[in-house]
């Protein structure tokens, strides 16, 4: 059964986040309205794919993004 993991709003533009992952090796949490996005976690194995989809849900929800508006 899959985890089913909880995004909050973007922190930016309280716009909807969504779980990208990139060529099966890494994941980040992008939102969908401005490109606010997580760092990037990269991942081996089914484990820590899982691992790092919590992560960086987790950074998501905390607020911790990278945008790419003034001043960052």
């Amino acid at each position: 059964m899959e985890e089913i993991i909880m995004l909050e709003e973007c922190p930016i533009c309280r716009g909807a986040g969504m779980i990208l992952h990139e060529g099966g090796w890494s994941v980040q949490v992008e939102c969908v309205d401005c490109s606010a996005h997580t760092v990037y976690m990269e991942y081996n194995n089914d484990q820590e794919k899982a691992e790092a989809e919590r992560a960086v849900a987790h950074l998501w929800n905390i607020g911790k993004v990278v945008s790419s508006e003034r001043g960052e």
